[in-house]
């Protein structure tokens, strides 16, 4: 357990958003533990509300591609190089946590898929493997190319391959006391 606790944090500052890649080929077995850890993500009323579709087929991966590169800055050109295209479709789901959603004013299959998606590329960083999630597509032409029925929805495309780079950049963020805040008062955290 205490390897566990301390890879952790490790393979958090390894995960980062990787836009060039080799063109080697990934091992199918490194792809499902990929999908394996996405598969155990948590979820509202364990709806699990996702499929990941994995394109290796360079035809349906080219049609993703384009999808991802849209409009007249062309949009993520990078995702050409990369060997796999990952589409992240939402599933129904349960209808009482769609429901539940909907009155609370709140998404669950788009919190749920947020953790399925992180599980899968923290797991793809521990394969030695870079990704990157794109929110930027056109959502129709990856439907056809996926030939998804109006039930399915595309919410997010991730590149999949050998890092180019080898380098881990350091990540630029708000430090804990910008971004998170104690309630003092009698409770369980003590300050040691």
């Amino acid at each position: 357990m205490n390897d566990t606790l301390s890879s952790f944090p490790k393979l958090v500052l390894l995960r980062q958003s990787v836009r060039e890649y080799r063109p080697d080929p990934i091992p199918r077995k490194r792809m499902d533990r990929c999908l394996e850890a996405a598969r155990l993500a948590p979820s509202a009323n364990n709806g699990q509300p996702w499929e990941f579709v994995v394109a290796a087929d360079q035809t349906v991966r080219k049609k993703l591609v384009k999808a991802a590169r849209f409009g007249l800055l062309k949009e993520n050109p990078f995702a050409a190089e990369a060997p796999v295209m990952v589409a992240v479709i939402e599933t129904p789901g349960h209808r009482p946590t769609r429901w539940g959603g909907y009155l609370l004013g709140r998404n669950f299959p788009l919190m749920d898929l947020g953790m399925a998606v992180e599980n899968f590329c923290l797991q793809a960083a521990a394969e030695g493997l870079g990704t990157c999630i794109l929110g930027l597509f056109v959502a129709g032409e990856v439907r056809r190319a996926l030939k998804l029925p109006l039930s399915r929805r595309p919410r997010l495309l991730i590149t999949v391959g050998w890092p180019a780079v080898e380098e881990v950049r350091i990540k630029k963020r708000r430090l804990i006391g910008e971004m998170s805040r104690y309630i003092e008062g009698k409770g369980i955290i003590n300050a040691s």
